[in-house]
């Protein structure tokens, strides 16, 4: 077992958490993708959360005519309906599952998100940020 898999606190410290991978898919037709970012909720805490990173080598490689710049828009668009308040457009006034929902549903756009996976943690701030290390950088 390593440290990826180590739950710190007890059983009354953590709470369930769900997540899925930011995808970038810049030609649909082919289904090629690069993972780009998490997004985390956690309904106990009232949080959801994204962090991104974009690899633009990765994604050029791909299709070397994707628009980086509209890519990097959409995902801080993603971490901006996360966020709340003004960047959150419309959505501010929703609660943060209702934003994580609507984040998640299904659609054919250059930015998508992976299944919805679940965990338990103690800080679902702090695991934004492991996820994004583990299955992104």
């Amino acid at each position: 077992m390593n440290d990826r898999h180590i739950i710190k606190g007890g059983p009354r410290d953590r709470h369930v958490y769900e997540y899925a991978v930011l995808r970038v898919v810049p030609r649909v037709e082919r289904g090629e993708c690069i993972n780009a970012g998490v997004l985390v909720y956690c309904r106990a805490a009232s949080y959801v959360g994204a962090r991104t990173h974009l690899d633009e080598a990765r994604l050029l490689a791909l299709d070397p005519l994707a628009d980086v710049a509209g890519v990097r828009a959409a995902l801080r668009a993603v971490e901006g309906l996360c966020t709340g308040g003004p960047a959150a457009g419309q959505a501010a006034p929703d609660d943060p599952g209702r934003r994580f929902r609507w984040l998640v549903a299904p659609r054919s756009t250059i930015v998508q998100l992976g299944p919805v996976h679940t965990g338990l943690t103690t800080d679902p701030a702090g695991e934004t940020g492991r996820l994004l290390d583990l299955l992104v950088r």
